[in-house]
């Protein structure tokens, strides 16, 4: 490891750092419908969304309603995406004359992008049309960002409100956040991503010789628009099949740079937001500290065996002498333009959130950089985490320390001035153990299914990390893959398409529920024996928790996995 390297990371750290309190304060602002700088141009606009969707920003919804309107504008996106997808060869802007969608890739691809997933089964510079891209997928990373992030603002309403029945109105916060939020944000970054070498036109494929006389097809589209949203709303869908990888999407290092900013970018100022909402910011920068923590940790875990690399590979030089480290470390799977360090830091991120873009392929990473990312989704991505699916899935783990700290100081556990009783506990272990089952669960069946282990391309440790790592970003509504697997069959469509609804809303139901039964209760005064959860002491049992929830759960599959990898390629052998 090096300064350079290290010196990447502390850059988009301490970036994230500056911007998290100017926009977690302007979200804020937004969500409570006070006037913000934006208002005079947006805010016309915004009133007349509501009258034309008979939409009353003032009357509120009590967690019911609130989730059942989540519920009924997903199906009715999902639907419509489908319908898309099959039709799209009947639309316009078809530049290169692409059939329909598949049927059971449609049904993938319009759940992923409902689900804020976007993994991806095909090619998309050869499966979808323009219109396919910009009305049906990044609408979807619009809406599906901003639902999530809606769910987030309802849930810390619940945990900061006191005897009140309601929880904010869906359909208010669902337009504020794409009004005020995420266009603003897209806009101004897309714009730099045009300027930086990013494509953004509607011309035909280009047909091109090659330094070798060869011909070559160059797939052109409206790619910035799509780049920034997929960033931003920590959706990861690209338009071209390599992704973020790809010199289209991605052509320089400040590029790079932006699109790891901008993941973590809304996720870091929602921590702010929530500790400005509960009226002690301390307890939003306890949150921060934590994922801070875990994403450190990671980061320096996955660059550490990066630049080490593979130990077969350690002779070098006239006497073949051997070393501990790979001269050049592993640079398999990983851009030339990017290195080691930035692929690292890419990898990281994306995997702590749920984003999914990746500027290196995950399947060429060492056994424990592969086994860091595969953690990292296996934790339910909290480690700042998607847009709103961050926060609200690390306040379930926030009510469980809060649960073991209170048995810890032998009193009834409370949360910001809020008893924490069974019934809280029973949604909030819902919410963490769902996602466990369903990624174990899916990923036995298919380790001993034909139909499934032929779609592997590679044999042992490996080929179950493979499976491992695509339940895992299914649930997490990652979306991000290991690129060894062809998840493009019936088997992987249906499965990873039922897994990724399973990771989205079976976290969802219960986590309402928990903010309505929250929201419902009185606030008691803080007393002698109320554990604080403002000190470094609650943001390291936090970490630990999480840790050791996500270790018990999931130490027995990657043992078999990454762990095992590791172990044999020390003797010499590789997969």
């Amino acid at each position: 490891m090096t300064f350079m390297g290290w010196s990447s990371f502390f850059a988009v750290f301490i970036v994230i750092l500056a911007c998290a309190k100017p926009l977690g304060t302007f979200m804020a602002k937004v969500m409570d419908g006070e006037k913000t700088f934006l208002s005079p141009v947006l805010g016309p606009l915004e009133r007349l969304i509501y009258r034309l969707s008979g939409i009353e920003p003032s009357e509120e919804m009590g967690w019911r309603e609130y989730c059942a309107a989540v519920l009924m504008f997903s199906a009715t996106g999902a639907v419509a995406l489908y319908a898309q997808l099959r039709l799209q060869h009947k639309l316009p802007l078809n530049r290169a004359e692409l059939g329909p969608v598949d049927p059971t890739l449609a049904f993938n691809t319009a759940v992923s992008f409902l689900t804020n997933t976007n993994w991806q089964a095909y090619s998309g510079e050869s499966t979808m049309t323009y219109l396919s891209q910009m009305a049906g997928l990044a609408y979807h990373n619009f809406v599906s960002a901003a639902t999530g992030i809606s769910i987030a603002i309802a849930v810390v309403r619940g945990f900061v409100r006191a005897e009140s029945k309601t929880i904010g109105n869906f359909w208010a916060d669902l337009v504020r956040i794409t009004l005020y939020l995420l266009l603003p944000l897209s806009i101004v970054g897309g714009l730099f991503l045009v300027s930086q070498g990013v494509i953004q036109n509607f011309k035909p494929y280009e047909k091109v010789t090659t330094l070798q006389g060869t011909e070559q097809v160059l797939a052109m589209g409206p790619v910035a628009s799509q780049e920034i949203i997929k960033q931003v709303g920590t959706n990861g869908g690209g338009f071209f099949n390599a992704n973020s990888a790809h010199p289209f999407e991605n052509p320089t290092p400040l590029t790079n740079f932006l699109q790891m900013f901008a993941i973590f970018l809304i996720p870091a100022a929602l921590t702010y937001q929530f500790g400005r909402m509960a009226g002690d910011q301390r307890q939003g920068w306890a949150i921060f500290a934590c994922m801070t923590l875990l994403f450190m940790a990671g980061f320096a875990t996955v660059y550490h065996f990066e630049q080490k690399g593979n130990p077969i590979l350690t002779k070098h030089g006239a006497d073949q002498t051997l070393s501990d480290t790979q001269v050049g470390g592993n640079m398999e799977g990983k851009e030339v333009r990017f290195g080691i360090a930035s692929s690292s830091l890419f990898a990281t991120i994306t995997t702590d959130a749920s984003c999914g873009a990746v500027n290196a392929m995950h399947d060429s990473l060492t056994p424990i950089g592969g086994l860091v990312t595969m953690f990292n989704l296996m934790l339910g991505e909290i480690i700042f985490g998607g847009v709103g699916a961050g926060l609200y899935g690390m306040m379930l783990f926030v009510v469980l320390t809060v649960f073991i700290a209170g048995l810890m100081v032998g009193r009834t556990p409370e949360y910001l001035g809020k008893k924490i009783e069974a019934r809280d506990m029973k949604y909030a272990t819902l919410g963490i153990l769902i996602p466990s089952f369903a990624i174990l669960g899916f990923a036995a069946w298919a380790s001993i299914r034909p139909t499934a282990l032929s779609s592997l391309a590679n044999n042992g440790p490996h080929g179950l990390s493979e499976i491992l790592y695509a339940y895992s970003s299914a649930v997490g509504n990652n979306g991000s893959a290991f690129a060894g697997l062809n998840a493009n069959t019936w088997w992987f469509n249906y499965t990873l398409g039922w897994a990724m609804l399973l990771g989205r809303f079976f976290i969802i139901v219960p986590v309402l529920a928990l903010a309505g039964n929250l929201a419902g209760k009185k606030r008691l005064a803080q007393s002698l024996g109320t554990f604080p959860t403002h000190t470094p002491l609650f943001v390291l049992l936090l970490a630990s928790v999480i840790i050791i929830v996500g270790g018990l759960t999931h130490f027995p599959a990657l043992s078999l996995g990454p762990i095992i990898e590791h172990f044999v390629m020390l003797t010499g052998k590789l997969y």
